[in-house]
């Protein structure tokens, strides 16, 4: 068997292959090239204190074919894995849209076409990156992979097409269901919790793989990959905000509900993605993500006509139908990425007990204000879209009323939903911390 490595002199750099041996099979390894470090050079060695091993194998190349050159760009399959998450989270929010302003359609509307793809391109490359893994067709990957039931790939590959497989699995139950039970206006059905548990593994698989790379990668590679990870981070986030679409509307801002669901996954996802990512304003950028593509496609769905193909309608809809204003996440993300510069020298579960703490007391204290001005005349524009309402709304509704639902019914359950939101949010920004830690390791 032989190992492969990568030695860069001055001049020029070598690929080099060498025999197995018992010497070389720790760590601490030290090239020597002998000669003028020229492609005339003809011997090569590498040695380890205990020992030596020959050279079978190597080639030289000019300084500008160096190793990280030959690295920077990224293989079609990381840019399929990409593009499947971010057609899963348009095609998410365009279907949600469609069915509050027009209503149930046919199947193969092209909303439904573009969630359907993220499955398609995710288990179409990533099953090609097992196989061709597996059965020798992508070398450079064998020292990088995992083993399950007998393949071989990366371990964000099987991810991402288990994720594949199972929204499109999810495509015909989700047909029946329709068909069956007639239109239903809920995102956490049977059906659609399959599907986003395919995005959310697709989304998975897609951030592990791009993950692999970054980890690998070292100078200029490396950052590319970090704002690739970013991207794919701030796209998660996305598809968490928008599984809980229906306990993140204006009306139950000034309720603790609304706080205690924030608390069982974002301080999850940016403690864990801020420490992995390794970069300063990790969390800040991750957030700045989900807030200008979900903001985005708001503005952009009111630009688009659309009309009720189902009764009742009780408000006339004239163009599709913007979500809520996101959730003001760039605050407790600063805030985060502050404590995490503050605390390097801290135990992990303290930065995570302090992270989660400081999470979701900020977004209280900016989200609670944000809400009354959600409420007011100056939210009721294009930009914070407070006056688009679904065909289905009543005039009676608080959201047509612009009045605040108290969920709960006392002071007390108030006071006590709230705590519950902090000691939530402390507990998953600590294994937020803990799963950052490992994936700032994973290069598999």
């Amino acid at each position: 068997m032989l190992h492969h490595f990568s030695f860069c002199t001055q001049s020029w750099v070598y690929d080099i292959k060498v025999e197995e041996a018992p010497a070389l099979t720790g760590r601490g390894y030290r090239f020597a090239i002998g000669g003028d470090n020229s492609p005339a050079c003809q011997s090569a060695a590498i040695e380890r204190i205990e020992g030596r091993a020959t050279v079978c194998q190597y080639q030289s190349m000019a300084p500008s074919e160096t190793v990280e050159s030959r690295h920077t760009t990224f293989p079609w399959y990381l840019w399929c894995s990409i593009l499947a998450i971010t057609s899963g989270m348009v095609g998410a929010h365009w279907d949600i849209s469609w069915h509050r302003s027009i209503g149930r359609d046919t199947f193969l509307t092209p909303a439904h076409i573009a969630i359907y793809l993220c499955g398609v391109l995710a288990a179409i490359s990533c099953g090609y990156l097992i196989l061709a893994t597996t059965f020798g067709k992508v070398e450079e990957l064998r020292g990088a992979t995992v083993r399950m039931w007998g393949f071989r790939g990366p371990l964000g590959a099987f991810l991402a097409a288990w994720g594949g497989v199972a929204m499109l699995t999810s495509a015909p139950f989700d047909d029946w269901w329709h068909n069956a039970y007639g239109l239903d206006v809920k995102i956490i059905s049977p059906p659609h919790s399959v599907l986003a548990v395919g995005i959310f593994m697709v989304g998975v698989g897609a951030l592990i793989l791009a993950l692999g790379f970054m980890n690998r990668a070292e100078g200029e590679s490396r950052r590319r990959m970090e704002w690739v990870f970013v991207y794919l981070s701030g796209l998660m986030l996305v598809n968490a905000f928008t599984f809980t679409m229906e306990y993140s509307g204006r009306t139950i801002m000034h309720s603790a509900i609304f706080y205690r669901v924030f608390a069982l996954s974002a301080p999850l996802f940016l403690a864990a993605f801020a420490r992995a990512s390794g970069r300063r304003w990790a969390a800040t950028e991750m957030a700045a993500v989900y807030m200008l593509f979900w903001a985005g496609g708001n503005w952009i769905l009111q630009m688009f006509p659309a009309e009720p193909k189902l009764g009742p309608v009780y408000y006339q809809v004239t163009h599709f139908v913007p979500s809520n204003f996101p959730v003001l996440l760039i605050v407790p993300a600063l805030c985060l990425d502050w404590i995490l510069s503050q605390t390097k020298a801290y135990e992990t579960w303290q930065r995570g007990v302090v992270s989660g703490a400081v999470i979701v007391v900020s977004l209280i204290a900016v989200q609670w204000p944000f809400a009354n001005f959600l409420m007011s005349p100056y939210s009721r524009n294009w930009f914070f879209h407070t006056n688009n309402f679904d065909y289905l709304a009543r005039s009676t509704s608080y959201q047509m009323r612009n009045l605040f639902f108290a969920f709960e019914k006392s002071a007390g359950d108030f006071w006590m939903g709230l705590g519950i939101a902090i000691l939530t949010g402390m507990i998953t920004a600590t294994m937020g911390m803990y799963a950052g830690g490992w994936m700032a390791r994973v290069k598999r």
